[in-house]
């Protein structure tokens, strides 16, 4: 893209949205790695497990021309796609559909550890350089704590960090940020990815609150865990707060226990969408990491990406 498009590119997105802090100089401007978006085809004969039907906002396909479109002009430059389907075969369809966009430059998928088909699956997966981890927690009618007694799901998790992958952990509570702290203790070399920590509401009960700041500072001591700044906007009283000085105090928190290199953006798309369109969350981020200046931007934005998923780069406009 050239100077004068992407000004212009900049500009439409700043009067639409009111993102004025993103609408750098093209010889300025920091580009964005987003670690966290979902592909799915609607529109597939064999359906999709994710969105439901009944979801009227997010129910219609979701590939790269759309993101690109939405995205580029603000100067994100790759993604990481994060599985969306517990469909073994969705793994290679995401794949597939990787190979031919190079936006996408790296892929998060879906195996069960601790299953006797664990190993033959991920030996099947990594030989694929686009593929960079995968995905547990509490999603797909199993959860991430609930393995913890099982010895095979330590020992697949290993294989993972053997070679060279990345876990990435969904929907955060309480105790799967305990699991956590377990893993980490039992795989100290697996790379972690904490998804959408920002959402998880600490307990109000005193002992579990006390439990909970404990396992974080734990796991900020750990300098094998990431954390996405992801999924940070609320919705309260019906209403979105859109000030970054409504959710300044938790961002403050998250920064201090895991630092300027341990955090990275991802944007959730499409199902950000059930919040605000994608500018908006960006726009928040933006105003809350540019003002801690250009490096921690920088960390934030695109080089913490690389340390965590150590994604392939594909085109010239992406950094690294």
């Amino acid at each position: 893209m050239n100077r004068r498009n992407f000004l212009a590119l900049a500009a439409g997105a700043s009067t639409a949205t009111g993102l004025s802090s993103l609408s750098w100089s093209a010889e300025t401007a920091i580009p964005i790695i987003d670690t966290h978006i979902h592909l799915f085809d609607t529109t597939r004969s064999q359906g999709v497990p994710w969105p439901s039907k009944n979801d009227t906002l997010l129910f219609q396909p979701a590939l790269p021309d759309r993101y690109r479109k939405i995205a580029e002009p603000l100067n994100v430059v790759g993604a990481i796609v994060v599985e969306a389907s517990p469909w073994l075969e969705d793994n290679q369809w995401v794949l597939d559909i990787a190979a031919t966009n190079k936006v996408i430059v790296g892929t998060v998928g879906n195996l069960e550890p601790g299953q006797p088909v664990f190993r033959q699956q991920l030996e099947r997966f990594r030989r694929n350089p686009l593929f960079r981890g995968i995905r547990n927690g509490n999603l797909w009618d199993h959860d991430l704590p609930g393995n913890l007694s099982n010895p095979a799901f330590f020992e697949d998790l290993d294989l993972l960090a053997q070679a060279g992958l990345t876990l990435d952990t969904a929907n955060p509570n309480p105790a799967l940020l305990a699991a956590i702290v377990r893993v980490t203790d039992k795989v100290p070399n697996l790379r972690i990815v904490i998804d959408h920590l920002p959402q998880l509401t600490p307990p109000p009960e005193a002992s579990a609150r006390k439990a909970y700041e404990a396992n974080l500072k734990v796991l900020g001591q750990r300098p094998q865990v990431y954390v996405k700044i992801s999924e940070v906007l609320r919705r309260v009283d019906g209403t979105i707060p859109q000030s970054p000085g409504f959710y300044r105090e938790r961002l403050d928190e998250l920064f201090g226990i895991f630092g300027e290199d341990r955090l990275l953006y991802g944007s959730d798309w499409p199902n950000s969408d059930h919040w605000l369109p994608y500018q908006a969350g960006l726009k928040l981020v933006s105003e809350y990491f540019n003002a801690r200046g250009r490096t921690v931007a920088e960390k934030y934005f695109w080089k913490n990406s690389v340390a965590a998923y150590r994604w392939i780069k594909r085109s010239p406009s992406q950094p690294g």
